[in-house]
């Protein structure tokens, strides 16, 4: 009888075949048994990631044609055969250790659901973060705030048991926040959520300020659809974009206090592109209230913007 796996990890995989080689020559290093599988979800690529099935004995290969990581999550977890599932992104390079931590945690703390990683940035030159390493390096992936403060994991570093899963049922499709609303979903439900510091992958930057833009994109559209309707919603959301365009000002202390860059020069390039940032968003929060187009913008984040 065939070995049963003890951790299923899923990886969700559109057009980044160079980024997909590079996630599983992190992730062969520590699956050298059979007691890892890995599963690889095409999400309506160009050209089916054949290769990744020579680079890892045993990798199952599928396609998911709905658009969306979350389907592409949810058909790995239905196929997935271990206890406990990981989900990591293709573009993601899993630290040694990682899995080792993740059922290291779950094998401890019985008491725990699902839980998050440590997301860290991964610089093209370590040696000189460019502006937008040195703001994503502060700013993006806070998942520690994610796991404890919000109650959700980002679903580029995230466990969860498979009977939790099943429990709570699937990701959203692309119209939503699907790893923010899956978490919060599970929380409501009583499932407990930890954080895993020691469990650690690295992902790229943006490479500009324009593809940053457009991230954010993402987010101030889908909190536009959510927000819309609710009572007084257009006063708050104007006063929000008031208030955000105003916070930059009060940045200086975090940066300062962050471990994630080192040095004045890496802290200055990051205040520098928050206050860029805050700026954008307070800009699109109006011009979104204005037109109405958020819908449109959700539904034009699909397969050239992932």
């Amino acid at each position: 009888m065939a070995e049963q796996p003890r951790i299923s990890v899923i990886i969700p995989h559109l057009n980044e075949p160079d980024d997909l080689r590079k996630c599983l020559a992190a992730l062969g290093s520590q699956a050298s048994d059979k007691a890892v599988e890995i599963i690889v979800v095409d999400n309506g690529s160009k050209q089916m990631p054949e290769f990744a099935t020579a680079l890892v004995p045993g990798l199952t290969l599928l396609r998911e044609l709905s658009p969306g990581p979350g389907p592409a999550r949810n058909k790995g977890a239905a196929a997935a055969k271990a206890p406990l599932l990981a989900f990591i992104d293709a573009d993601c390079v899993a630290a040694p250790g990682w899995l080792a931590a993740i059922e290291r945690c779950f094998d401890e703390r019985r008491d725990i659901d699902f839980a998050g990683g440590d997301i860290r940035i991964l610089p093209a030159n370590p040696e000189r973060l460019t502006a937008v390493e040195a703001y994503e390096s502060v700013y993006s992936y806070r998942t520690q705030d994610y796991a404890e403060r919000l109650g959700f994991a980002a679903t580029g570093n995230m466990a969860v048991r498979a009977a939790t899963f099943r429990a709570v049922g699937p990701f959203g499709g692309i119209k939503m926040m699907e790893d923010t609303e899956w978490g919060q979903r599970a929380s409501a439900l009583g499932h407990k959520i930890a954080y895993i510091p020691e469990a650690r992958v690295l992902t790229p930057s943006c490479r500009s300020f324009a593809e940053l833009a457009r991230r954010w994109d993402r987010h101030v559209a889908h909190e536009f659809v959510e927000q819309k309707g609710r009572p007084l919603w257009l006063m708050r959301w104007l006063a929000k974009s008031v208030i955000i365009a105003a916070s930059p000002a009060g940045e200086l202390m975090r940066i300062l206090g962050s471990d994630r860059v080192v040095s004045w020069g890496e802290r200055w390039l990051a205040l520098i592109t928050v206050t860029r940032v805050r700026i954008y968003r307070s800009r699109l929060m109006v011009s979104l209230a204005w037109r109405d187009n958020a819908e449109k913008m959700v539904d034009m984040w699909n397969r050239g913007n992932r």
